[in-house]
């Protein structure tokens, strides 16, 4: 059994991706406790009420720093979605709780962390390592040996030159072409990608 942490609309597609699995979903937890009933599922409480089980779970949330605060605060076990569109290279390491959407590509030797979102037909090329909690936005390109720290988000459209490292907890603007390295916690935008003062 799946439970969701999370009903928003990012947990609509994530489960999307597991009904298209044929996996269960037996329910979900918010702590918005006026939502009793989210696409067919019932709620099982707020997320405080979540205690540890044979069942698996997956942070519903496309928050990066809501996903880290709730997954270091559980110890419950992980599952991962994986869209039966998307292409990931047999050499790739995915890891716990992480959700890859429709069209994405994955390819050879690149490493994913726990908990990352790598949205719709997002690229992600070899050699490049994702740390935990990152979330790569639709249509993003991360070129061969991206290194992207923990709860960086990377906006829709960007593109990565290869090679550069982003700092945690960074976010790369929509649209924005990074051809440097990116500090940690700094807003980058456009092209060549800047820091926001």
């Amino acid at each position: 059994m799946i439970k969701l942490i999370g009903a928003s609309g990012h947990a609509k597609v994530i489960l999307d991706i597991l009904l298209q699995g044929n996996l269960e979903v037996s329910g979900f937890y918010d702590d918005n406790l006026s939502i009793q009933e989210f696409k067919g599922l019932k709620s099982r409480g707020s997320v405080s009420q979540i205690t540890p089980s044979q069942d698996l779970h997956i942070i519903s949330i496309g928050v990066n720093s809501i996903r880290a605060k709730i997954a270091n605060r559980l110890s419950v076990s992980y599952t991962m979605a994986i869209h039966s569109s998307a292409v990931l290279s047999p050499s790739t390491n995915i890891g716990e709780g992480s959700v890859v959407m429709a069209g994405a590509v994955v390819n050879a030797d690149s490493v994913i962390g726990k908990h990352c979102i790598l949205n719709t037909q997002c690229s992600i090329d070899h050699d490049c390592i994702i740390e935990d909690f990152v979330h790569i936005s639709p249509n993003a390109c991360i070129t061969g040996g991206v290194y992207i720290g923990e709860g960086a988000h990377i906006g829709a459209g960007a593109v990565i030159i290869p090679g550069v490292k982003i700092g945690s907890w960074s976010t790369i603007g929509a649209g924005a072409v990074v051809i440097r390295d990116v500090e940690p916690n700094t807003v980058v935008v456009g092209n060549p990608a800047k820091p926001l003062k």
